[in-house]
C-alpha cells in the first residue's frame, strides 16, 4: 500500500535539504540563464496570491532552465524607498525605515513558501546605502553629460501625497499611487533628458523579443511624428505664432488656431473686452492635470478677440485658446481643420466656427458636414494651386513647399516629455546635488557618495513644495565641492523609479563596493535573458529601464544596451466579478492558509492553472482541491509502480515521448495552464498502463523530472523513492524521439467524390496501394460508377473519384 503523500513534512525536508545542498551551483562550465522577476516594493499587506502567480511562473521557467544545463541567475530584492512605502509608513505612524524593514522580512518569509530557486547571496535593497551610493552615481554622471538639469515648470502635484509626478505617474487624472484628483504646481525640478534617446528608444524596439501590445504603448508613449512647424503672423502685432502640424496639406482649410493656456503669448492676445474671461480660463486650466485635459470629454475654450494671418491663403484666423493643447508638446499652438479632425469638428460646431472641406473622396465635397472627412486619402479642393493633388501625396510635398515659400520648414515631433526627477518627499534618494551662489549647481564629488539620508524623527510631506529635508538645517548647510564657499545641499529626493532603472545590473555583483557593475561580471551574466512581470509597467519602470541601460552604454559600464531581451507579461489574479484584490475591498486571499492546508506545490500548480498566465483570471479557492488530489493521484501512481520490475513496451515508450513532446512544447509556449493539464491527461493514462500490469522505471523517472519545475517538493521525494540520491535537478530534461511517437496503426477515412463512406485502420507505413486496395474493399458496391482518379494522402485520407 502506497504511503500517504504528507505535504507539511515532504515540503519540510526538502527546504532544509535545498539549503544545506543548493541545486543551483555555478561550476564555471555551464552557460548562464539569467531569469528576473520584477521586484516588489514591500506593502505592509503582505503578498497574496496574485503576486504569487508571477513568482511561480519565473521559477518554473527558471527550474526548467535549469535542467537544461544552464546556471540560473535567478535573484531577488526589494524596491523599498518611494511614496508606497512611505505612505503606509503614515498610515502606520511608523518610521519609514521601520516599516520597510518589517515588511521586508514579512514577505521575503511568504516568498520562501514558493520555495524558489532564488539565490538571497545577490539580494539588493534600494534603501541600502551601498546600493543608492550607485543610484546617485548615476545621476551624477548623467549630470556631467548634461543630461541631468534643473527647470522650473508647472508640473503634475498630488495634494494628498504633496510631491510632484512624472507624466507617467498619472492615470486617468489621478494619482497612480494614492488615486486623488491630480493639479498643477509651479517648481523648480530636477529633469533628465530622456527625449535625447527618443529615437534609439523607439528604433531599438524592433530588436525586441516582447508582447507587441507593450511595443506599441512605448511606440505611442513617445510619440514620433513627421510634419512641419508653419509661422502665422498675427495681425496687427509684429510677432509670429508658430504651430507644428503633421498635416500641413490641409493648411487651406485651417479656419481657427488654438493656444494652450500656458502658451507665452495667450494672455497678452486677449483683448480688452475678452481679458476677464481669457484670465479666468487660463486660472482655471492650471488647476487640471495634463492627463484630464487630454481625457475631458466636452471641449471648453474662450476665444481671444485676435486674429492670426494663415500665410499661405491671407485669410484671417481667429485665436482661441483651450486646454486640450498643451504646452509642452510641440510648439503649444496648433491649428485647426476642423472638416478634418475629429476634435476641431467637435470644437468648431460647438463655437459655430467656419468648416472648409479641403480633401474629398473622388473631389467631390460633402454637403452638410455631419462628421469630420477623416480618411487617409482623397482628392485636394478648395486649397488653391493644390487643387486636384492627391492629399497622400502633398502630405509628404507639403513640407517642402511651406520650406521653399520661407514661412516654415518640414520638422519631427515627439510627446514623450524629459522625465520629472524631483520628489518633495524624505524617503527617497537624496539627489547628489550642492547648491553654490557661486558655482552654480554642483555634485557631490563621486568619492564622496554615498550621500546619505538622514535620520529624522518628522518625515512628512510639507505640501509647500519643499522636501522634509529643508527642514534639517545641520544636512542642509554644507560647503561648495567646488570653491569652498558656504553652500547648501538639494533637499527634494528622487522618485521611486530611480533605483528600479538599473537595479537588474547589481544584483550580478551586489556586494563591490568599487564600481556599480564590474565590467567582467557584466559581460559574463548581463543583460537579462528572460524578464517577468505585470503590464502596468509597460511604459514607466520598462522604458526607463531602457533609458538608463543605453546611458551606462554609452558611458562605457556595459557592454549591451538593452536590459531584457524576452519580456513575459502576466495577468492579474482577481477577486469575484474580476474586481483587483485589495485591502480596502477585503477581497485579498493570502497564500499562507492554503500552503499549510495545501502544501507549496499544490498552490504553485493552481496558480497556473486558473488560466493562461498571460490573462487576468478570477480566483475561485475551491479549485484547489482538484489539483491537490490530482498530486495524491500523481504520488500514488509512482509509488505503486516503483518496485515492480516492468519491462519496457512499445506501447509505454510511445506514451513515454508524447508526454515529453507535449509537456515541452506547452511549456515552451508560455501555455502553462495546459501543461497542468496535460499532466492530468498523462497521470491517467499511466493509471490505466498501471492497471494493465505497470509502467517502467524510465517512464517513471521522465514523469518525475516533467514535474519537478512545477512541484519540486514531490519530485525530489519521488526521485529519492526511485532509488537515487542525488537532486531531481542534477539531471537533463527529456527529449521526444519523434519515431518513437508514431502510431503502428491509424485509421482514416475514406471518400468517394470528397464524401466520407467509411473508415479504415491501416499500418502507419503502409504501401499506397495496398491502402488503395484496402478502400476499394471496404466500400465494395458503393463504387458503381467510372473511377476517374484514386486520391491517397498517406496516413490522412483516400478519395475515390468516380463519374
Amino acid at each position: 500500500m502506497a504511503t500517504p503523500y504528507n505535504h507539511k513534512e515532504i515540503e519540510k525536508k526538502w527546504r532544509q535539504n535545498w539549503e544545506k545542498n543548493p541545486v543551483n551551483v555555478n561550476d564555471g562550465k555551464k552557460p548562464k540563464y539569467y531569469c528576473l522577476d520584477m521586484f516588489p516594493y514591500p506593502s505592509g499587506n503582505g503578498l497574496h496570491v496574485g503576486h504569487w502567480r508571477g513568482y511561480v511562473i519565473s521559477d518554473v521557467w527558471s527550474r526548467y532552465k535549469m535542467l537544461q544545463g544552464y546556471y540560473l541567475i535567478h535573484p531577488m530584492g526589494w524596491d523599498a524607498f518611494g511614496l508606497p512605502a512611505e505612505n503606509y509608513a503614515i498610515k502606520m505612524g511608523v518610521h519609514p525605515a521601520k516599516s520597510t524593514a518589517e515588511n521586508v522580512a514579512n514577505i521575503k518569509r511568504q516568498i520562501n513558501e514558493i520555495a524558489a530557486v532564488y539565490d538571497w547571496d545577490m539580494e539588493v535593497n534600494t534603501t541600502d546605502p551601498n546600493f543608492y551610493k550607485w543610484t546617485q552615481w548615476i545621476f551624477v554622471k548623467m549630470f556631467k553629460e548634461g543630461l541631468a538639469y534643473e527647470k522650473e515648470m508647472p508640473i503634475n502635484w498630488c495634494p494628498s501625497c504633496k510631491t510632484g509626478l512624472a507624466n507617467e505617474e498619472v492615470v486617468n487624472g489621478n494619482c497612480e499611487r494614492c488615486g486623488s484628483p491630480v493639479t498643477k504646481k509651479n517648481l523648480k525640478q530636477w529633469m533628465l533628458r530622456i527625449t535625447k534617446y527618443a529615437d534609439r528608444l523607439l528604433e531599438d524596439l524592433n530588436k525586441l523579443d516582447w508582447p507587441e501590445k507593450v511595443k506599441k504603448m512605448q511606440t505611442d508613449w513617445i510619440g514620433k511624428s513627421y510634419g512641419a512647424e508653419v509661422d502665422f503672423p498675427i495681425d496687427g502685432r509684429d510677432e509670429k505664432i508658430t504651430v507644428y502640424t503633421t498635416r500641413p496639406d490641409t493648411l487651406h482649410g485651417a479656419t481657427f488656431m488654438v493656444l494652450a493656456p500656458e502658451h507665452a503669448l495667450a494672455a497678452s492676445l486677449a483683448t480688452p473686452e475678452n481679458k476677464e474671461a481669457v484670465d479666468k480660463y487660463i486660472y482655471e486650466a492650471s488647476m487640471k492635470s495634463n492627463v484630464d485635459r487630454l481625457q475631458d470629454k466636452e471641449k471648453t475654450g474662450v476665444f481671444t478677440g485676435s486674429y492670426a494671418i494663415n500665410p499661405l491663403n491671407g485669410a484671417k484666423t481667429p485665436i482661441w485658446i483651450s486646454d486640450y493643447v498643451l504646452a509642452d508638446y510641440g510648439t503649444g499652438a496648433i491649428m485647426c481643420v476642423p472638416a478634418h479632425d475629429d476634435r476641431d469638428f467637435e470644437f468648431a460646431t460647438k463655437f459655430n466656427i467656419p468648416i472648409i472641406q479641403v480633401i474629398a473622396k473622388d473631389g467631390k465635397a460633402i454637403e452638410n458636414m455631419t462628421e469630420a472627412y477623416t480618411e487617409a486619402s482623397g482628392t485636394m479642393i478648395n486649397s488653391g494651386e493644390w487643387n486636384g493633388m492627391e492629399s497622400a501625396v502633398l502630405k509628404k510635398e507639403a513640407p517642402m513647399i511651406i520650406e521653399e515659400k520661407g514661412f516654415g520648414r518640414k520638422t519631427v515631433n515627439y510627446k514623450l516629455r524629459d522625465w520629472v526627477f524631483s520628489r518633495q518627499r524624505y524617503w527617497g534618494e537624496p539627489i547628489p546635488i550642492v547648491h553654490c551662489p557661486k558655482c552654480g549647481c554642483v555634485p557631490v564629488p563621486e568619492e564622496e557618495l554615498p550621500l546619505l539620508l538622514p535620520e529624522v524623527e518628522s518625515y512628512q510631506p510639507t505640501g509647500t513644495g519643499e522636501s522634509p529635508l529643508a527642514a534639517i538645517d545641520s544636512w542642509v548647510n554644507t560647503t561648495c565641492p567646488k570653491c569652498g564657499a558656504p553652500a547648501k545641499r538639494e533637499t527634494n529626493t528622487m522618485p521611486q523609479w530611480a533605483g528600479s532603472s538599473w537595479y537588474f545590473l547589481r544584483y550580478v555583483d551586489s556586494h563591490n563596493k568599487d564600481e556599480l557593475v564590474s565590467r567582467e561580471k557584466a559581460d559574463k551574466y548581463l543583460p537579462v535573458d528572460m524578464y517577468i512581470g505585470g503590464v502596468e509597467h509597460a511604459v514607466l519602470h520598462l522604458l526607463y529601464s531602457r533609458f538608463y541601460t543605453k546611458f551606462l552604454y554609452d558611458i562605457g559600464v556595459i557592454d549591451f544596451d538593452e536590459p531584457f531581451h524576452k519580456l513575459f507579461n502576466q495577468g492579474m489574479i482577481t477577486g469575484k466579478n474580476g474586481i483587483k484584490m485589495s485591502k480596502s475591498k477585503g477581497n485579498v486571499i493570502s497564500p499562507d492558509d492554503l500552503v499549510r492546508d495545501y502544501g507549496c506545490d499544490s498552490l504553485r500548480m493552481y496558480e497556473l492553472f486558473v488560466g493562461p498566465p498571460e490573462l487576468d483570471s478570477e480566483w475561485d479557492d475551491r479549485g484547489i482541491d482538484g489539483v491537490y488530489r490530482f498530486l495524491n493521484r500523481f504520488w500514488n501512481m509512482v509509488l505503486q509502480n516503483k518496485d515492480k520490475d516492468v519491462k519496457e513496451t512499445k506501447e509505454l515508450v510511445k506514451l513515454r515521448h508524447k508526454m515529453v513532446y507535449d509537456i515541452t512544447s506547452r511549456l515552451e509556449s508560455f501555455s502553462l495552464n495546459t501543461v497542468i493539464s496535460g499532466f492530468m491527461e498523462y497521470n491517467n493514462k499511466l493509471i490505466e498502463m498501471t492497471k494493465k500490469g505497470g509502467v517502467d522505471k524510465e517512464t517513471l523517472e521522465t514523469a518525475v523530472i516533467l514535474m519537478a519545475p512545477f512541484a519540486p517538493h514531490v519530485a525530489e521525494e519521488l526521485w529519492q523513492q526511485l532509488g537515487h540520491d542525488t537532486s531531481v535537478f542534477k539531471n537533463t530534461w527529456p527529449s521526444a524521439d519523434e519515431e518513437a511517437m508514431k502510431d503502428d496503426e491509424v485509421e482514416i477515412p475514406v471518400q468517394i467524390n470528397g464524401k466520407t463512406k467509411a473508415v479504415i485502420s491501416i499500418s502507419a507505413d503502409e504501401a499506397k496501394d495496398a491502402v488503395i486496395a484496402k478502400a476499394k474493399e471496404v466500400l465494395g458496391d458503393r463504387l458503381s460508377g467510372n473511377i476517374v482518379k484514386e486520391i491517397y494522402v498517406p496516413g490522412k485520407i483516400v478519395n475515390i473519384v468516380q463519374k
